[in-house]
């Protein structure tokens, strides 16, 4: 071989190299409080999310032979954490100390981040958000991890090398293999069982999950059941998708979920939205029925409800991500004048629905901003889920905090118990709760200007009595509301509408027969059209498969929000340079 031939080798093999390395994220602006001691927090703290030992998940094998946690997971879009303490994982996947698990050791487990935290790629650079929603095939993870531990399970000879190397010996004992598939077996049928009924066939593709019904199946159908026994009947197929909200402004809302069910703007009513949160993505929590009828909420719970204040508290500091792209000043002041105009006495700007203006007071004397619940045409899926009925399980006869009533035993509405179980969580871990706070008290009084969390006052413990899960009941008959939030970085959250069924906002502002019926979804995005890309060449992607007005409660519905459709092209052009602005 030449040296020549030789040279041209090497350079070709040091650019294959180049290639296939992950490319580096760009920084992006999101304001002053917000860096990396901050963003290692958000990614790596504990909320008690207990899905898997962690060492079987070390052990379990791919289809192909590959680990399952090769790749830090990559292949679903989730995004690696080099700097985070456990290597190889990636952000918002967690490892927690577990002695009462089945595997008798640490667990792995999920935190908020890995759902809202995004990168996408525009103009050949990586830019990494905080608070976005995540691009991640959510579904094809949890199948897959569901196919993984049946073919370890369905094959003596994979069940050996699963064994070896949990029990990290090459020659294990019989008896101890045996006890180590008892306790797979054990893990692995109410896991299969709820990801059998939980998932769709057609899939949810990336960067949506049906969050609601997941929850509801986990608590409903695996939690509540008579000595820990699973309650089939009570879990539904999760078929009503809807795209990661971003984080950025949460706190500052005065409702928050997508139908603006739960009160907030409080890190009290923080806690009760995000209690629930963690038991969709596996906390274990078995509440047990003890004498005159009262529940234990926390016997066996794996819940942290101080990490779940930790990252309700972190949530002001993370803002809006500045738009990497050029904006034209006068282009954008043009579209400041869109937003805010009327074009007739009955017809709102967008400022009315999603301007800057006072929401309602939280204990103490919290300002939030208003966040309007209204009908607007959009997709119906997720509020025929929130009309759900139950068995109700070891909770039948509890009292549901905060009122008068009791669960009855058939026929709980579904958010009733999920109510029960979230608030009965919280007032029983209250104690260590308050010493948590009081022993952060320094670092909790810096979070943001108007948080004064530092010890609880009367009104602080008043404003816990407030109902920090206030779900709703029917609404007008026909109509189908869904909140209207404040658009500060709405660039960086496509796709858009609740159930993400729009790609762009430039698509967002056409009649709903122009909106596209399919599209893919990935990390490519437009900054000219403001959203993702109409070509996705990542690895990760899905096709989105819409429906209009005449299916409007398919889940996948672009009806609905017309409200930019009959501006002329000059003010579309206006009004996408200011939204990339805000």
């Amino acid at each position: 071989m030449s040296t020549g031939t030789l040279r041209r080798l090497v350079c070709l093999a040091s650019l294959a190299l180049l290639l296939a390395l992950p490319a580096r994220a760009a920084p992006l602006s999101q304001g002053p409080g917000w860096g990396a001691a901050e963003q290692q927090r958000f990614y790596t703290t504990d909320q008690g999310s207990r899905l898997i030992p962690y060492r079987w998940a070390q052990a379990l094998k791919q289809a192909d032979g590959t680990p399952l946690l090769a790749d830090s997971l990559a292949r679903y879009g989730y995004i690696a954490n080099p700097d985070g303490p456990v290597k190889g994982l990636p952000v918002g996947f967690v490892v927690g100390a577990d002695p009462a698990g089945p595997g008798g050791g640490p667990s792995l487990g999920m935190n908020c981040s890995a759902c809202h935290t995004r990168q996408i790629e525009a103009g050949g650079q990586v830019y990494r958000i905080d608070g976005g929603p995540a691009l991640a095939d959510f579904q094809s993870f949890l199948a897959d991890l569901n196919a993984d531990m049946g073919r370890a399970l369905g094959s003596t000879e994979a069940f050996a090398g699963f064994a070896r190397v949990v029990l990290n010996t090459t020659d294990p004992s019989a008896a101890a293999v045996a006890a180590l598939r008892q306790a797979v077996q054990a893990w692995y049928d109410p896991f299969k069982l709820i990801m059998d009924i939980s998932l769709p066939p057609a899939p949810w593709g990336v960067g949506r999950l049906d969050a609601i019904s997941l929850i509801f199946n986990r608590v409903a159908g695996l939690d509540i059941g008579e000595d820990g026994k699973p309650i089939a009947a009570n879990m539904a197929v999760a078929d009503a998708p809807a795209r990661y909200p971003f984080l950025w402004n949460a706190s500052r809302q005065d409702l928050t979920q997508w139908p603006g069910f739960a009160p907030n703007g409080s890190p009290f009513f923080g806690l009760g939205r995000n209690t629930g949160e963690v038991l969709g993505v596996f906390a274990r929590f078995h509440p047990q029925k003890q004498l005159f009828g009262h529940i234990d909420y926390t016997a066996g719970s794996s819940i942290r409800i101080t990490g779940l204040w930790t990252l309700e508290s972190l949530l002001p500091r993370i803002g809006p991500p500045r738009f990497p792209g050029a904006i034209d000043p006068a282009l954008r002041d043009a579209g400041k004048l869109v937003f805010e105009r009327r074009d007739g006495p009955n017809t709102p700007s967008c400022w009315d629905c999603h301007g800057v203006t006072p929401g309602g007071l939280r204990p103490p004397s919290l300002s939030t901003w208003r966040t309007p619940v209204q009908e607007v045409g959009t997709d119906s899926r997720e509020w025929q889920v929130l009309g759900r009925t139950v068995n109700a399980g070891v909770l039948a006869g509890a009292n549901i905090p905060l009122t008068l009533r009791r669960l009855p035993a058939n026929g709980a509405a579904a958010a009733d118990v999920l109510k029960t179980a979230v608030l009965g969580s919280i007032v029983q871990d209250i104690i260590p709760l308050l010493a948590f706070i009081a022993a952060d008290k320094a670092e909790i009084a810096g979070l943001a200007p108007d948080w004064k969390q530092t010890l609880l006052s009367p009104a602080e413990l008043l404003g816990m009595l407030q109902d920090p899960l206030d779900l709703p009941g029917p609404p007008a008959a026909g109509t189908f509301p869904y909140e209207s939030r404040v658009l500060n970085g709405i660039w960086a959250a496509a796709p858009y509408l609740h159930n993400g069924s729009v790609p762009t906002l430039e698509d967002l502002l056409k009649p709903v027969a122009e909106r596209p019926a399919r599209f893919a979804v990935g990390t490519a995005y437009d900054l000219q059209r403001v959203g993702l890309a109409r070509n996705q060449p990542s690895v990760v992607s899905s096709t989105t498969i819409t429906t209009d007005c005449a299916d409007r409660n398919s889940g996948n519905s672009r009806c609905g929000h017309t409200f930019g459709a009959s501006l002329s092209a000059a003010d579309k052009a206006a009004l996408l340079e200011y939204l990339k602005s805000l």
